[in-house]
């Protein structure tokens, strides 16, 4: 008798303002899953946060750019909040005419960039549920997705990090004079604002002075309510990805070159031409040396798990590494530096897939083999 494959449930799409991302996300990872392996399954989260089951053939026989959602034939309530979470997993996936699901061997793959699936919610269902999945844990994505906390993990582990200061939306409201004030006199202009806990470079901005700094930070406080304000640095974006358990691999790095100010998300996502990817990055012997264990010990430090990115920033002027962010669930589109960079370090699409799933399964073992009572 022919052995049941194993099934590996792609969720995608998502409540954050990465959904889009999500979609052309979920294309690359759908069409490089082999088939002949994986008893591949797709579930679509709306913008409304609905849970849809896809018709995973009827998705790779038209997919030629992002993954669609495909509404259900008949309505589908949205997933349930109470009860076993690995039910609600199951049923979201199994109705609309797909098979059940065997939570004891299955693996999600969630790629589901930004908040509501990177960091940390989606892991703590997970867990719950006692399923396997791609990625860090749920403490590993959560401390990953904020900027602030990560700073501080990374600067306690003697890893160098741009400067900063951060505010939240209550304090801002009421002491924005005295934080402009502060950053001015710390850092100078120009300096970067970013939304604490967002990614792919949405509600960032490059600012020159105290009008435009004001502006920023009220573009950040709408997209999250704590929002970082960076020292502006002359550097070279220098990027590794990372593959594995606790002592990871880590790819051969790349630079990201922009064709404006900054790596927009246009420029991510959108804009072929609004910046180039030097794989590998023109680095000397020890340049790279450092990046990789730098980028090793960022991944060590944060408590992550299967796979990141982890963004240095190399200044032009010192040749010093700072830190810049990490992302536990990266780009997987086609321009997407992640899969690039295994590419060019000799990892293929397949099998970085194949390794990613391995990875989710070697976990739930090791959990599941762990003594839950005396």
């Amino acid at each position: 008798m022919e052995a049941k494959k194993p099934q590996v449930l792609v969720l995608y799409g998502g409540r954050s303002t990465e959904h889009e991302v999500s979609c052309r996300s979920a294309a690359f990872v759908l069409r490089n899953l082999d088939p002949k392996k994986y008893d591949v399954r797709a579930v679509a989260i709306d913008k409304d946060g609905k849970w849809i089951p896809q018709d995973t053939q009827t998705l790779l026989a038209n997919l030629k750019g992002p993954v669609p959602i495909n509404l259900p034939r008949q309505k589908q309530p949205s997933l349930p909040t109470s009860g076993d979470p690995s039910s609600s997993l199951i049923n979201a996936a199994s109705d609309g005419g797909l098979a059940a699901l065997d939570h004891k061997s299955l693996v999600v793959f969630p790629v589901l960039h930004g908040t509501f699936g990177e960091d940390g919610s989606m892991q703590g269902m997970f867990d719950l549920a006692e399923v396997a999945y791609v990625g860090p844990d749920t403490l590993g994505s959560a401390v990953g997705m904020d900027k602030g906390v990560s700073k501080r993990l990374v600067q306690a582990a003697g890893i160098p990090v741009v400067p900063w200061v951060e505010t939240r939306a209550q304090f801002w409201t009421a002491h924005h004079a005295e934080i402009c004030g502060e950053a001015e006199a710390a850092f100078g202009y120009p300096m970067f604002v970013k939304p604490a806990r967002l990614g792919s470079s949405v509600g960032v901005a490059k600012v020159a002075n105290r009008a435009a700094l004001e502006k920023a930070v009220g573009v950040a406080l709408s997209f999250d309510d704590k929002v970082l304000i960076e020292k502006g640095l002359m550097v070279r974006e220098i990027e590794c990805a990372i593959l594995g358990d606790y002592d990871p691999d880590v790819s051969i790095p790349g630079e990201v070159i922009p064709h404006a100010e900054f790596y927009s998300y246009e420029a991510k996502y959108i804009d072929a031409d609004g910046a180039s990817m030097a794989i590998p990055a023109k680095l000397d012997a020890r340049e790279t040396k450092l990046a990789q264990d730098m980028s090793r010990k960022v991944f060590q430090a944060l408590e992550l798990y299967g796979m990141a990115r982890v963004d240095l920033f190399l200044d032009k002027t010192s040749g010093e590494f700072f830190f810049n962010e990490v992302n536990t669930i990266p780009g997987f589109t086609e321009i997407s530096q992640y899969p690039l960079l295994w590419k060019e370090s000799g990892v293929a699409a397949g099998e970085l897939l194949d390794r990613l799933v391995a990875l989710a399964a070697k976990r739930r073992d090791q959990r599941k083999a762990l003594k839950r009572s005396k």
